[in-house]
């Protein structure tokens, strides 16, 4: 029997007040797929996310996830990968509790009293290259040994959908690269489906398959060099934008943001 799409998102739409952010989305995500949502502050790229883990009620529309409608609980078999806020120093955690949680924070009692837990944990840490650190105090981590570790914990339940909000935030270049190429395995390795938000497309340009670009009220989505491109952007803000290419980097130049008052942006600036 074939298995439905790992996200299936039809005529969907979100207010906010009575500003549409939003309105008449269709987007299906294919296993092994990744897909990028590109737009300026408050234009729902977030919001999207929460939606889907049924923590966001839309205001038109249905999405199902992993072959069901979506639920008010959220759904520990999609996993998600939080923007990248430092943990404070006294953080009482180790760096394999922090994964830990993604394979028993669902339960009560005392953590990883099952040997198979444990050599879980382990595995996971190797997978994303935190062994060296992983019995350090979390608080006392850099951001991008946090962020790894939060890449560990989203993949504890090998989830078929990974949702990844604004994951290479404050990172430098090579954590960036690090954490995009823990996520392009788990998908290419297991076909998982990943929706990725994303303030700078560069990092993940040659990952990947479509861009969903929302920005004032509408959206636009298809193969990055449908979407990143002046008269396509152009006609979704009604101001002139320019797509310019500096080396190997994509530069936005007079894309308006939505709650704020700049008018000349590069993908890596704005925040969500």
């Amino acid at each position: 029997m074939t298995q439905p799409p790992p996200l299936e998102i039809t005529g969907a739409g979100l207010r906010r007040g009575d500003r549409q952010l939003w309105s008449g989305l269709d987007l299906t995500v294919q296993p092994g797929e990744l897909v990028a949502v590109l737009g300026p502050s408050g234009s729902g790229k977030t919001t999207l996310l929460r939606a889907i883990l049924g923590l966001e009620p839309l205001s038109e529309g249905g999405i199902r996830a992993l072959g069901e409608p979506v639920r008010g609980r959220g759904n520990r078999r999609i996993g998600y990968v939080p923007q990248q806020r430092p943990l404070p120093p006294e953080t009482a955690l180790r760096g394999r509790d922090l994964v830990a949680l993604g394979v028993d924070g669902h339960r009560f009692g005392p953590p990883l009293t099952r040997r198979g837990e444990a050599q879980r944990v382990d595995r996971l840490i190797d997978a994303v290259g935190a062994r060296e650190f992983a019995d350090q105090p979390v608080g006392l981590l850099s951001g991008g040994e946090q962020q790894r570790l939060r890449v560990g914990q989203a993949l504890a339940d090998d989830p078929r959908l990974l949702l990844c909000d604004e994951p290479l935030t404050s990172l430098d270049l090579a954590n960036q690269q690090a954490v995009v190429g823990l996520i392009d395995r788990h998908r290419r390795d297991t076909g998982a489906a990943v929706l990725l938000v994303t303030h700078d497309i560069n990092p993940v340009l040659g990952k990947v398959d479509r861009i969903l670009y929302l920005a004032n009220g509408r959206f636009m989505l298809g193969h990055p060099d449908e979407v990143l491109d002046s008269h396509v952007l152009t006609e979704l803000y009604g101001v002139p934008v320019f797509v310019l290419r500096a080396g190997d980097r994509l530069v936005v130049v007079g894309a308006p943001d939505a709650e704020e008052s700049h008018h000349h942006h590069e993908h890596e600036e704005p925040r969500a």
